[in-house]
């Protein structure tokens, strides 16, 4: 990892920690919940938002008067709104997204959840997605929430990613290590 993405994550990291804090004191979760899904929609539909938060070219006090019109109009809580505008002052937005990634993973834990990530060659149904969901949390002993993303280039099959660990069923894999197998023999 390079020094300045390992920098990165110990911004995001620390910002996390401290609104997590905070939100847990004032009872206040389900609004920072709230919060990073607005703020993680935003950033996935707004070239301009993303630009905001990654372009060097804006002042300290045009982010911070941008993110605080921005955090008003999308009702974000006293606590994002208030440290959003920090990381504004402190030129720290770039973080963002891995901000949100951390308090995602800060709460569920706390939840006692698990995030698996399973990636299908067909989108998988409501029935395929809970009897996935609880063989996992059967397997992992914490709630499962999936997320599903499809490839067709695995032909058949799943990844499942949950944690460290990865299982790959998929055709794909198996065609892959058959033909591994043929060159080895002829």
């Amino acid at each position: 990892m390079s020094e300045t993405a390992s920098m990165s994550t110990g911004i995001a990291k620390r910002y996390a920690t401290a609104v997590y804090e905070l939100a847990q004191e004032a009872k206040a979760l389900p609004q920072i919940e709230k919060d990073i899904d607005a703020l993680q929609d935003a950033l996935a539909d707004s070239a301009d938002f993303r630009d905001l938060i990654h372009s060097p070219i804006y002042t300290r006090e045009q982010q911070a008067a941008s993110i605080s019109a921005i955090a008003s109009k999308m009702g974000l809580s006293q606590t994002m709104a208030s440290t959003l505008e920090l990381m504004a002052n402190k030129r720290r937005l770039f973080v963002l997204p891995q901000l949100i990634q951390n308090l995602r993973e800060i709460i569920a834990v706390e939840k006692g959840e698990v995030t698996a990530d399973v990636i299908s060659a067909k989108a998988l149904t409501k029935a395929q997605s809970d009897k996935l969901s609880k063989s996992l949390a059967a397997t992992t002993g914490k709630k499962v929430t999936l997320n599903a993303t499809v490839d067709d280039t695995l032909i058949g099959g799943l990844i499942v990613k949950v944690g460290s660990k990865m299982i790959d069923t998929s055709i794909r894999a198996k065609l892959n290590s058959l033909q591994n197998v043929m060159k080895e023999v002829g």
